[in-house]
């Protein structure tokens, strides 16, 4: 069952997602499948490679940039920020929760300018609380490059 949570106006973010979310996802026309999610972190989750095979097989794009629960770094905050400036379409991105894949969406785009305010609006407006990388937003927001 599907937990697609919008956060802008081409970002959702979800729990861990299924090959039949994979396949809604292409029908919904999203264009690209963001793994946040470490490998075999769960037994029970539906691996990297399956998802990716199902997301291209639809005419997705997928990549993975795998987040562990000791944080952000930031070749992670860099990687997700081109991959949201580059992607031709609406990006789908998840881990366990969907919670790490917001927090580094927040952090890309703060990375890049965009308001902290607008960005904690949006995550809560999903469900997601950014208050606990609220320092990290505030420095990415204040040293931010401009998109391009």
């Amino acid at each position: 069952m599907s937990d697609f949570r919008q956060l802008s106006d081409a970002v959702w973010a979800s729990p861990q997602i299924t090959v039949e979310d994979v396949e809604l996802a292409g029908a919904q026309g999203f264009s690209l499948i963001v793994n946040n999610r470490p490998e075999g972190e769960s037994g029970d989750q539906t691996d990297g490679e399956t998802i990716a095979e199902v997301a291209r097989s639809h005419g997705m794009a997928y990549c993975a940039i795998p987040i562990s629960h000791s944080g952000f770094n930031q070749d992670q905050v860099d990687r997700m920020a081109e991959v949201l400036e580059t992607a031709p379409g609406p990006v789908l991105a998840y881990c366990r929760s969907g919670t790490r894949s917001t927090l580094l969406w927040a952090l890309a785009r703060a990375s890049r300018g965009a308001s902290v305010e607008d960005l904690a609006a949006a995550a809560a407006a999903a469900g997601y609380d950014l208050s606990p990388i609220a320092p990290a937003l505030h420095h990415y927001a204040a040293q931010a490059k401009p998109a391009g």
